[in-house]
């Protein structure tokens, strides 16, 4: 399993986290989802290196970017 991190820049409250959480976790291959409010990490584990492009994709569809 690899682990990879990534800061979301935008997310004010839970639902941001929330709705981050929910479009990662639909990205091929993402095994777990975690997102920190107050440092704006998001760290994503899957069973093979994720495609950062997807995440920037979901992270852009829920309204928020990557740093």
């Amino acid at each position: 399993m690899t682990t990879t991190d990534f800061t979301v820049t935008g997310m004010t409250c839970e639902h941001c986290v929330r709705s981050v959480s929910e479009e990662v976790s639909e990205v091929a291959g993402v095994r777990s989802v975690d997102v920190d409010l107050a440092s704006g990490r998001l760290t994503v584990s899957a069973d093979q290196p994720v495609c950062a492009e997807g995440v920037r994709a979901a992270v852009e569809e829920a309204g928020y970017q990557l740093a």
